[in-house]
């Protein structure tokens, strides 16, 4: 019996060699496995079910407990290792035994014959087993030891839909299976004998009986003490099993859409995303009316998001509020002002007059309802004051603005066919807070504006500048001394060694509340409303958002140091008075102002209200007038600086502007016809 076993081993040996060339083994069970999201540490944040609905994830034998490894082995396997899939004396063995005592006593399965039986699960007959043995040499032979041992790690079944060994510990112990206890490794170990028998949720006592056998067998062994082994007895078994873990459940169930393999690291810092998660819910539960917060830490060298929070509860909102378009208030300030000091036609200690002034039909507002009299433009930004910037808008112009920040990446939502105008200033556009974190992370980067970087290893772009150095730094000095939020000393006092420029917004009828605080290393930034955009009386970007804000940077690391003045401060944004020429910003006159000695852009092609038809390179396209450069927008979007020629993508209407360097534009509606 033992020298035809042997001889039949070898031969299982040689034939698996030639099936291995002729049949290969089927491997999708193992490449079906469930997607898993990590932080960048490889700390687990989310995994998700494989198509088939189970919860297979792929485990490193390296990342296993060592403990669970030697029981493993004791248990089911001891020569593993050391036989090439099958093992001749365990199966002489359980021979042995069944012949003397008329029932199967021990199993001669190896580890290996197991994997080949997870892979290709066949009904129990003497031809299954036989081909179960050649696929273990098989598999044996391809995948190595450690191949084999993770593959028997991540199918081993363990009760209801969890496969593998990281599976069922998450669900049965709420924990990685790298450091369990003599307990949990045995508990482990028993369940895939009979997992559906064994579990410990519907069939306690059995599990318990399983699990102190595996105890006893690893105290007989010398893999544990004999008093350890006894003390495990008396340790509780799990009476239900556990979520799956969900840290930043919406950014994870996006990227894992996007997955091409099954895991996919992140830039996310685990540590302070479940910081972050613990303080937004906690926050969330004194609003009585279902409003949710959306947070986001970027940090500002390389654009990695480290913190990312899509709302304040995942199960009552799914929708991801980075993302959503909402009004900006008035976040988009800082901007303009970035842009017009680049242009020299603002300085920060140009005077302003804050009183109110219709332009056109539209007369804004304060926040207070009130006006404030004359003042530097400083000052009217740090108390984000609506007129002083408006006027600001109509220095820079509303397209330009927007066209700017269209080609720095961000995402802007106006209604079909309007054209950007004053109310930007003041939120008049849907906006993510994904882009604004983005562009504020710009400002931090002296105006270089890049976008964001989810994935661990990912590059940033190269970026596109919005404003130069002077401008943006500027402006963030005047932001860190804005006026602190409730319960905040000043934003520019020393927290953690940090000065944070930061701006709030608060949409029209109180339907959002923003909060973007740049430091050196960090942007943080944060939204609060209902997902539903129901109005939210008396709560304000200061009082609701801001807070938050300069909690959240309490919890960042410390800064790696001061923000650098500019090596040559340029148009003396940053030291003395301003030229004659910005000494004050005062109105246009009535028949326009010094602003229209320039003739503004005309079309000359095509004109508002024609019919086109494109002809070779597309529709042509004519201006005269205005300060260049003159740029062209179709549809909002803009086309290549110089353009001469727009192609449509079809037939129907489309709106053409062009806009000059003063941000000063003309439009004309067209339609576009093409030939039958």
């Amino acid at each position: 019996m033992k020298r035809l076993l042997t001889i039949g081993a070898l031969v299982l040996v040689v034939a698996a060699g030639f099936a291995d060339l002729l049949l290969p083994p089927d491997l999708g069970r193992l490449q079906g496995a469930s997607v898993v999201v990590e932080d960048r540490a490889g700390r687990l944040l989310r995994p998700f079910a494989s198509p088939d609905g189970t919860w297979r994830m792929g485990a490193d034998p390296a990342r296993v407990s060592p403990l669970y490894l030697s029981m493993l082995r004791e248990m089911e396997d001891r020569r593993f290792g050391w036989h090439p899939g099958i093992d001749p004396l365990a199966m002489i063995r359980a021979s042995v035994q069944m012949l003397a005592r008329g029932r199967v006593v021990s199993g001669g399965s190896t580890l290996t014959m197991q994997l080949a039986r997870l892979l290709t699960p066949k009904p129990r007959t003497l031809g299954a087993k036989l081909t179960e043995m050649a696929r273990a040499v098989q598999l044996q032979m391809r995948l190595g030891r450690d191949g084999v041992l993770a593959g028997y790690l991540t199918l081993a079944p363990f009760g209801g839909a969890l496969e593998g060994v990281r599976a069922a510990s998450l669900a049965w112990f709420g924990r990685e299976p790298d450091h369990l206890s003599p307990a949990q490794a045995a508990l482990l170990v028993a369940l895939p004998q009979s997992p559906e028998r064994l579990r410990p949720d519907r069939n306690p006592v059995a599990a318990k009986a399983a699990r102190d056998r595996v105890l006893d067998r690893a105290a007989q062994a010398g893999i544990i003490a004999a008093d350890v082994a006894a003390s495990a007895k008396d340790e509780a078994l799990p009476v239900a099993m556990l979520d799956m873990p969900m840290v930043a459940p919406h950014l994870s169930s996006r990227l894992a859409a996007q997955a091409s393999g099954t895991v996919v690291r992140t830039t996310i810092d685990g540590t302070l995303q479940r910081t972050a998660e613990n303080m937004v819910e906690t926050q969330s539960r004194f609003w009585p009316d279902n409003a949710e917060m959306a947070v986001m830490v970027v940090a500002n060298d390389g654009r990695r998001v480290v913190v990312h929070v899509g709302s304040a509860q995942w199960r009552r909102c799914q929708i991801d509020l980075t993302r959503a378009m909402r009004s900006p208030g008035s976040t988009l300030k800082p901007f303009i002002y970035a842009l017009a000091f680049d242009d020299l036609s603002l300085h920060p200690a140009t005077l302003v007059v804050d009183s109110p002034r219709r332009f056109g039909t539209w007369m804004p507002r304060n926040f207070d309802q009130d006006s404030h009299g004359e003042m530097p433009v400083r000052e009217a930004l740090q108390r984000s004051l609506n007129v002083p910037a408006v006027q600001a808008l109509e220095l820079v112009g509303p397209a330009r603005l927007a066209t700017l920040l269209r080609q720095s990446g961000a995402e802007l939502a106006f209604p079909p066919l309007a054209e950007p105008s004053l109310p930007l200033a003041l939120g008049g556009v849907g906006m993510k807070l994904a882009d604004l974190v983005m562009l504020y992370a710009g400002l931090g980067e002296d105006g270089r504006v890049r976008k964001l970087v989810t994935l661990e290893g990912q590059k940033p772009d190269s970026g596109t500048v919005l404003v130069g150095q002077a401008a943006a730094r500027a402006v963030l000095r005047i932001l860190e001394a804005a006026p602190a939020p409730p319960g905040v000393v000043s934003a520019n006092v020393a927290r953690r060694g940090r000065a944070i420029a930061f701006k709030t917004g608060t949409s029209y009828g109180f339907r959002d509340a923003w909060a973007i605080g740049v430091s050196k290393d960090y942007t943080v930034g944060v939204w609060v409303g209902r997902p539903d955009g129901v109005p939210r009386p008396g709560e304000y970007g200061l009082a609701s958002a801001a807070p938050m804000l300069f909690q959240i940077f309490d919890q960042l690391p410390p800064e790696s140091g001061a923000r650098p003045m500019p090596a040559q401060p340029d148009h003396a944004l940053y030291h003395g008075q301003p030229p004659l020429a910005l000494a004050r910003l005062r109105p246009p006159d009535d028949d326009g102002g010094p602003r229209e000695r320039t003739q503004r852009p005309r079309l000359l092609f095509p004109l508002d209200g024609s019919e086109v038809e494109p002809i070779g390179a597309g529709i042509a396209l004519m201006a005269q007038g205005g300060t260049p450069p003159l740029r062209w927008l179709a549809d909002g979007r803009p086309l290549p600086l110089g353009a001469g020629f727009w192609q449509p993508e079809g037939p129907g209407f489309s709106r053409l502007t062009v806009v000059d360097s003063q941000g000063r534009q003309a439009s004309a509606t067209i339609r576009v016809v093409t030939q039958p």
